[in-house]
């Protein structure tokens, strides 16, 4: 990532520079000031600019992070520059008084969600409620304190179909009342509905799979089924291959090992290590919670040293061919498309009748049963509990949590090596 710092002072008003390897991140110049912006094309076609902040406050680094923040939005489809004029007509009717459930949901996404939550997870809970409140415009220009508790329930109860939706919903929309309570926004002693109905009436009925509803399924591989998945696995892109191994390998979670950057991993006297960030793990809201070590073996090992070798200059180690980071969901869409069920099935067949790939060998799982695997493996090794449980990075109970401040750093080598020894073992 190449930025010329003295060629940015010279820079004339009206002229700007480009970022090589971060496409649309610009430096810009006017009379008075430089200025980090990220140009895009929107999906109406046009051009749209948005500011990242200015330079030299804002330094390369802090810009390039900033950008990237607003790739992964997009991908996710969110128009940065629309969103920033609704949060601003937002914030405008709320200083002006206008107070409707519109509004008290926008300030609960803004003073809430966007600060707190994981950017994939901010940008879902702000599409569920937005299109909940376009829906219902009638509801959104309501003021809250005269949403009544018929309001809520018929509201809710309109999306039986959705059990797993209206939980989401439910939850959202009673902490938002809540925070507006809180912040004076709206009467203390206004109802909150949304706690009180249907309380434990809206559960899921389980995964759909062909059509059907299939219920809740515990569901490990099988040691057979292992070794052939990991005879299977060239069958994959190269970023699958490497998503399944690093899942069962390292016993970690998706969205842990695909935001791996070059500065989680090292070389220690003992060995090769990854250490994620406390703020990238499940736990990041945990106080004692703290960073996840994990030592590398084998195939991870073989992984993670090749993609740091071929890091780009986003400094994802796994990242597509465009650079941008490579999501669990996508992972997720990809193994669902290879099982039996999927709508994709029917070509599937048609490509393994002509030679060109064998159908998958095991089906009815998820990237996330990998890791369920591992650690039902591990325990089949002899692992205990206590050490299985700290290398796949679940927090004990509070009052051992309290007294019992050990890493398990010797035992997460131990184990993880056997688990690679006999992995290998399953592949040949």
């Amino acid at each position: 990532m190449f930025f010329d710092a003295r060629a940015a002072k010279l820079l004339q008003p009206g002229a700007h520079l480009v970022v090589d390897g971060c496409p649309g991140l610009r430096l810009e110049a006017s009379a008075s000031r430089r200025t980090w912006t990220y140009r895009y094309k929107a999906a109406d076609g046009r051009m749209k600019q948005q500011r990242l902040g200015q330079w030299p406050a804002m330094a390369l680094p802090a810009a390039v992070a900033a950008w990237q923040a607003l790739r992964d939005a997009r991908a996710q489809g969110v128009d940065p520059v629309a969103q920033r004029k609704a949060e601003r007509a937002s914030a405008a009717l709320a200083r002006a008084g206008h107070g409707t459930v519109r509004a008290l949901v926008q300030a609960y996404i803004n003073d809430h969600i966007l600060p707190t939550r994981a950017p994939a997870g901010a940008v879902a809970a702000q599409r569920a409620l937005h299109a909940l409140l376009d829906a219902h415009p009638a509801f959104a220009a309501m003021a809250p304190r005269d949403v009544s508790r018929t309001l809520a329930y018929d509201l809710l109860a309109g999306m039986r179909d959705r059990p797993t939706m209206a939980a989401k919903l439910r939850s959202l929309l009673g902490a938002a009342w809540e925070q507006a309570q809180d912040a004076g926004r709206l009467d203390a002693e206004a109802s909150n509905w949304w706690r009180l109905v249907l309380r434990g009436k809206l559960k899921s009925k389980g995964k759909v799979m062909a059509g059907q509803h299939v219920g809740q399924q515990r569901r490990v591989l099988s040691v057979d089924e292992v070794a052939a998945l990991l005879h299977w696995l060239p069958h994959m892109h190269q970023l699958a291959q490497d998503c399944v191994v690093m899942h069962l390998w390292t016993v970690t979670r998706g969205a842990e090992f695909l935001a791996m950057r070059p500065e989680h991993v090292a070389q220690e006297r003992d060995g090769w290590w990854w250490t994620v960030p406390k703020a990238l793990t499940k736990n990041a809201r945990k106080a004692e919670a703290v960073d996840l070590r994990v030592p590398l073996f084998g195939r991870a090992l073989a992984v993670v040293l090749r993609r740091l070798q071929a890091v780009g200059p986003a400094g994802w180690l796994f990242a597509t061919a465009d650079g941008s980071r490579y999501l669990q969901k996508e992972f997720s869409t990809y193994i669902y498309d290879l099982q039996p069920y999927s709508a994709k099935m029917a070509r599937r067949q048609a490509d393994e009748a002509a030679g060109a790939r064998p159908m998958l060998p095991v089906v009815n799982w998820s990237p996330h049963k990998l890791r369920a695997t591992a650690r039902t493996l591990l325990a089949s090794l002899g692992c205990s509990n206590e050490v299985g449980e700290a290398i796949v990075g679940h927090l004990p109970g509070e009052m051992v949590a309290t007294y019992n401040a050990y890493t398990y750093d010797k035992e997460r080598r131990v184990w993880l090596g056997r688990l690679s020894e006999y992995l290998e073992g399953l592949a040949r």
